[in-house]
């Protein structure tokens, strides 16, 4: 599916951006281990603790898309998530934060940073797999178009694997930081920055065609297509709820 496979790129083009506001927390990881294997090792466990935090963030969000396209806007919120991804790149005021992390719930970023903190004191393989699971839940700008698509997908499983994709995608660029430092230089990593935001319209586009159901294969398939198979779904709950109450019964 040509959506899922945007999570990937996205995750992959990202990583760049990632590189260069992450990348003094990979650089800085208390890698476990005295040999090449074991540090390899836990800089993956630090990397696959953020991809399942991504994960389940994945399906709590497409869970609540899941929950919009139960009562009718099938389409709609894959339309209104893809606008979002575009207007975040056009007009990049509108996202900014205004308020100090010192202010009402920011004040809770600012403990998990102090957590994290604390578990770089530790050198164990566990600690590594628990900064990551915790540093998946840091704010972040990509993160967050990531998280508008894992709405837009509309599914509790697609939405997990949308946003699962998206962390596999950052995971050989924040590993390799984690293992040889910067791996490219600034001037390098600025220009290729400068493409994710194109790369972030073109998932916007993606989702919008998805959503306005042209009858293009693999990207925008025809809205009689996504009603079938919705209904077949319904239909298909109902079935099994009325084999277990006549089970039940008899």
């Amino acid at each position: 599916m040509a959506i899922l496979l945007s999570a990937l790129v996205l995750g992959l083009m990202g990583s760049f951006h990632c590189a260069g506001m992450c990348g003094p927390i990979a650089i800085a990881l208390p890698l476990h281990g005295n040999t090449v294997p074991q540090k390899i090792f836990g800089g993956a466990l630090y990397n696959i603790g953020r991809t399942i935090t991504y994960g389940v963030m994945g399906a709590i969000f497409g869970m609540l898309g899941q929950g919009v396209e139960m009562i009718g806007f099938q389409q709609k919120i894959s339309v209104i998530m893809g606008v979002l991804m575009i207007v975040s790149v056009l007009f990049p005021a509108l996202f900014k934060n205004q308020y100090s992390m010192e202010k009402s719930w920011f004040s809770v970023i600012g403990k998990l940073k102090k957590s994290i903190g604390k578990m770089f004191t530790i050198r164990s393989f566990s600690s590594l797999f628990l900064i990551g699971l915790l540093n998946g839940l840091l704010p972040c700008g990509l993160v967050y178009m990531a998280i508008a698509g894992a709405i837009g997908t509309g599914g509790v499983v697609l939405g997990s694997l949308y946003m699962i994709l998206f962390g596999l995608g950052t995971i050989p660029m924040m590993l390799s930081i984690s293992l040889v430092g910067n791996v490219m230089s600034l001037a390098v990593r600025n220009k290729i920055n400068k493409f994710i935001p194109v790369l972030v319209v073109i998932v916007g586009i993606f989702f919008i065609l998805r959503g306005l159901s042209l009858g293009i294969p693999y990207l925008s398939p025809p809205k009689q297509k996504i009603e079938q198979k919705f209904e077949q779904g319904l239909e298909k709950n109902s079935a099994d709820l009325y084999i277990e109450l006549k089970n039940d019964c008899c």
